[in-house]
Parts: structure tokens; C-alpha cells; sequence
């Protein structure tokens, strides 16, 4: 299983522009990428940090998009920091459950971020 990174970039400020550029110049570019490799291969939509008004439209690319790639999973990725990025994104490669959703990351918080490297804690 892959799993390709699709980065977005250039996108404008107001939150109704931003939908509008991403359906039209980013969509189709995710839909490739789902469609050029193999079967289990997964998307991982990167967006850059925007406002809170961003999260409702973004939410809504990533499920749509997931949906219709299914059995291949779609998630989203929103945040600045490239190496909590990149753990979160080898976190989602290890978690095949999980499809549809947007994590946002900032790569400030005092602890640790979660590193794929090593065992998770049990639950109970």
C-alpha cells in the first residue's frame, strides 16, 4: 500500500473563494492521484492553515472525495508544521480504519507529537 501526498497550496484568504479554487484546480488533481495507482492506495490531502470558517468546506472535500475513492482511503491533513505533518501522515498510513477525516496539527503543542516508531500504550 502507498500512500501519495497531495499538497495544496495558493489558495485565497475568504473561505467561499477557497472552496471554489480547491474544487477547481485541486480536486481533479486528488481524483488522479486516486485513480493512477494501485488498489488500497491511499490519499492524504495537505492544506495549509486557514481560519475556523475553512474546516467546514475542507471536511466536506475530504469525505466526498473518500467516499468516492472507496475502498481507497482520503484523509486531510491541515497545518504549517512539516514534521508533525509527516507524523501524522505515517500515523494515518499505519491506521487503515480511518477515512474521511480532517486532523488539524500545529506542531506547538508542549508535548511530544505522536511518533509511528513506537508502540502504542494499550487501552483497556
Amino acid at each position: 500500500m502507498v500512500q501519495a501526498v497531495l499538497r495544496v497550496e495558493g489558495l485565497p484568504d475568504a473561505a467561499i473563494d477557497a472552496a471554489e479554487a480547491f474544487y477547481e484546480a485541486w480536486v481533479p488533481q486528488a481524483r488522479a492521484a486516486l485513480s493512477s495507482g494501485q488498489p488500497g492506495d491511499d490519499l492524504v490531502i495537505v492544506f495549509p492553515s486557514a481560519p475556523y470558517n475553512h474546516r467546514g468546506w475542507r471536511l466536506s472535500a475530504v469525505q466526498d472525495l473518500a467516499r468516492e475513492a472507496a475502498p481507497q482511503r482520503v484523509n486531510g491533513i491541515a497545518g504549517e508544521d512539516n514534521e508533525t505533518i509527516a507524523i501524522t501522515a505515517r500515523w494515518l498510513a499505519s491506521a487503515p480504519g480511518v477515512t474521511g477525516q480532517l486532523l488539524a496539527v500545529d506542531g506547538k503543542s508542549p508535548e511530544k507529537p505522536l511518533d509511528t516508531d513506537h508502540e502504542l500504550p494499550a487501552t483497556r
